[in-house]
């Protein structure tokens, strides 16, 4: 059984939401992939008379499709999608039985659209946060379109294919046998890429907000919910829904809930705002801010927006190391999630650079995958908390280095080794691995705004106790302002002060 009790209760209820037969395509061999694959496909045919199973050969062995019954629609599962991508077998599973997939509207029809043939070929981790967006979307741009195909391919079962192709990245996507992308994708940037992008056009006729929101994370979202709870118009303008917390594996400190993983709690964010009549302004990016009557707000497309007030939460990104290197092997050895990209570095040497929480609980992970882990910290003394210190210094395969200085990233193709400076002895070593993930925190996402708004050394927003800044009727929340914590509770905290303290501006003037 491959199924515990409780993935089978879950899995139970599912099952009964499908709304015709289904067939499931199984190509499989006498390897052990293979075997737990036909006895997860058995398993679920057990388990619902509306699947079928039928033995046949298919590109890829071992693998399985999900067809409608004398239809293939294109879904193929190379590797057995449990682990993170258990929802995305279920939805599969769902949505080619003829429940409708959760799009909306405008998206499935520019989908439905597409007369050319893509082939997209994704290859995930199962222990990859961000791949069962990727897979999910293309799953449903497979059910919508006969002109589109998916293969999901488990880098761990497929590791000759995933290294000759030089994956070192999840999520990676080929279309059509070239590289398409990586990192997480929603059907909306697919189909961005793909050519179907919003141009300016397509906000030329908006009216002025009351609020308009920067930043579709935790601050902005709560920023919107409130300033929409007030009756006025609202509208929001995120790069990416959900910010830096859909690349965040685990939350345990949210009150009220025990446990939660980032790209969920994205989900459940996004869904809550578009319960209030809020404009969403999805996969745009903000450029410039300008103060007249109104605010105007210039986008990278070149819409301009205008807003009575504007609430700023565009939070913060990776904080590079930038050394040589660095850039050119980002996706090549060059890393910044341990647990989306850290299967891909089995039995290889790889390093850490940062000893704070991040890096440490990155290395721990590491640990227990790859061959070594150096970590490099530039201070005399690691920052972790003292717990995660001692679990580091318990672990046989890992080695820390303080007080160096990490001067170059080396390789051709990929990495292939790091160079560092010993801050006591100015002398330089080298280190020969395959991969360096990078966690020494994060930077505020403020650099468009220049010096239109009052911004500290360290580019943070600086705001008073309302999240208002220097610049009357232009508020501020949560990582990317001068808030001393940047901790979700507290950017939503400070979201809902911002629209509160905008509220009351838009009352007084």
């Amino acid at each position: 059984m491959l199924l515990d009790a409780t993935i089978k209760a879950q899995l139970a209820q599912y099952l009964e939401m499908m709304e015709s037969d289904i067939l499931l395509k199984v190509s499989a061999g006498s390897d052990k992939i293979s075997r737990e694959m036909l006895a997860l496909v058995d398993e679920l045919a057990t388990m619902s008379y509306n699947i079928k199973v039928e033995h046949t050969q298919l590109e890829r062995t071992p693998s399985f499709s999900v067809n409608r019954i004398g239809e293939d629609t294109g879904i193929n599962f190379a590797g057995i999608p449990l682990g993170h991508e258990f929802t995305s077998l279920v939805l599969a599973l769902l949505q080619v039985s003829g429940r409708a997939p959760k799009v909306d509207q405008k998206v499935i029809d520019q989908v439905k659209n597409i007369k050319d043939a893509y082939h997209f070929e994704s290859y995930i981790s199962l222990s990859c946060q961000n791949c069962p967006e990727v897979v999910q979307a293309l799953n449903v741009m497979s059910v919508l379109n006969p002109n589109i195909t998916h293969t999901m391919i488990d880098g761990a079962a497929y590791k000759e294919e995933v290294e000759s192709k030089n994956i070192l990245a999840v999520p990676t996507v080929f279309l059509n046998g070239e590289t398409f992308g990586s990192g997480r994708m929603t059907v909306e940037e697919i189909l961005a890429k793909l050519g179907s992008a919003p141009d300016a056009s397509e906000f030329a006729d908006k009216e002025p907000f009351d609020v308009l929101v920067i930043g579709g994370g935790p601050a902005g979202s709560s920023a919107a919910i409130y300033a929409a709870r007030k009756g006025i118009r609202t509208g929001i303008v995120a790069e990416r829904f959900g910010g830096q917390i859909l690349d965040t594996a685990s939350i345990e400190n949210f009150i009220s809930v025990k446990h939660t993983e980032g790209p969920k709690l994205a989900a459940s964010l996004e869904e809550h705002v578009k319960e209030y009549n809020v404009d969403v302004m999805n996969l745009q990016r903000a450029k410039r801010l300008e103060k007249k009557d109104l605010i105007e707000i210039e986008l990278e497309n070149g819409a301009i927006l205008k807003s009575k007030t504007v609430i700023l939460s565009t939070g913060a990104r990776w904080r590079n190391i930038d050394v040589p290197g660095e850039a050119e092997f980002r996706n090549k050895g060059v890393a910044y999630c341990p647990h989306c990209d850290g299967p891909l570095f089995t039995g290889k040497h790889v390093a850490v650079i940062g000893g704070g929480n991040s890096g440490v609980e990155a290395a721990i992970d590491l640990a227990g995958i790859v061959k070594h882990v150096t970590v490099l910290e530039y201070s005399s003394e690691l920052k972790a908390d003292s717990v995660l210190q001692d679990r580091l210094y318990s672990l046989p395969n890992v080695t820390v280095l303080k007080s160096v200085q990490t001067k170059e990233i080396t390789g051709t193709d990929n990495v292939k080794g790091i160079t560092y400076m010993e801050l006591d002895s100015e002398t330089e070593q080298h280190i020969e691995l395959s991969g360096v993930f990078i966690q020494i925190g994060l930077v505020p996402s403020t650099d468009w705004l220049g010096d239109t708004v009052e911004r500290n050394r360290a580019g943070e927003i600086v705001i008073d106790n309302r999240g208002a800044t220097n610049i009357p009727g232009v508020f501020a929340a949560g990582d990317c302002t001068t808030n001393p914590y940047k901790q979700i509770i507290i950017s939503m905290g400070s979201g809902a002060t911002a629209a509160l303290g905008a509220f009351d501006y838009l009352v007084r003037n």
